[in-house]
């Protein structure tokens, strides 16, 4: 369902979440904030914060009502769970804002939207932190890829 978490998570301490909802922005608990499991309860997770500003901070996480964002359902539907997901990974999208000392940047196709290579290359803090898996046409290994812009939005420009 849109604007849904999974409805089914399997947790072990230590891995790795992303928080779904904003919870408290003063602490940084917002809309994709990184965190590592620490311990599981039932109605409760114990996480520490691994991205953001505010790194080391442990917070406790507890499951909050949702409902979801498709309008065509005949009823309101509302669940109550951890607004988390198990992330592994993330898109360029979500790494913006955030800094990171390791990169694995897995491009099958192109980098689609103007500046999206810069945005993801920028998050890292060092060239050394940073790996490329890019493939060509043909689905084989490569060491290059087109930052592609769309040339209708330079119209205007000499």
């Amino acid at each position: 369902m849109l604007g849904m978490p999974n409805q089914r998570l399997v947790l072990k301490v230590g891995v790795p979440i992303m928080l779904l909802r904003n919870i408290n922005h003063k602490k940084g608990l917002c809309n994709g904030t990184r965190f590592q499991v620490i311990s599981l309860g039932r109605r409760v997770i114990e996480a520490k914060v691994v991205s953001g500003t505010n790194i080391g901070y442990h917070a406790l996480i507890s499951r909050i009502s949702l409902t979801p964002s498709e309008k065509k359902l005949p009823s309101k539907l509302k669940r109550r769970q951890f607004p988390i997901s198990v992330c592994f990974a993330l898109t360029i999208n979500k790494s913006q804002g955030q800094s990171l000392s390791r990169l694995g940047l897995y491009l099958k196709h192109p980098v689609f939207s103007h500046r999206q290579l810069y945005v993801a290359l920028s998050r890292v803090k060092s060239r050394d932190g940073i790996k490329f898996v890019m493939l060509d046409k043909e689905s084989k290994l490569t060491n290059k890829t087109t930052n592609v812009a769309y040339k209708e939005i330079f119209g205007n420009v000499e």
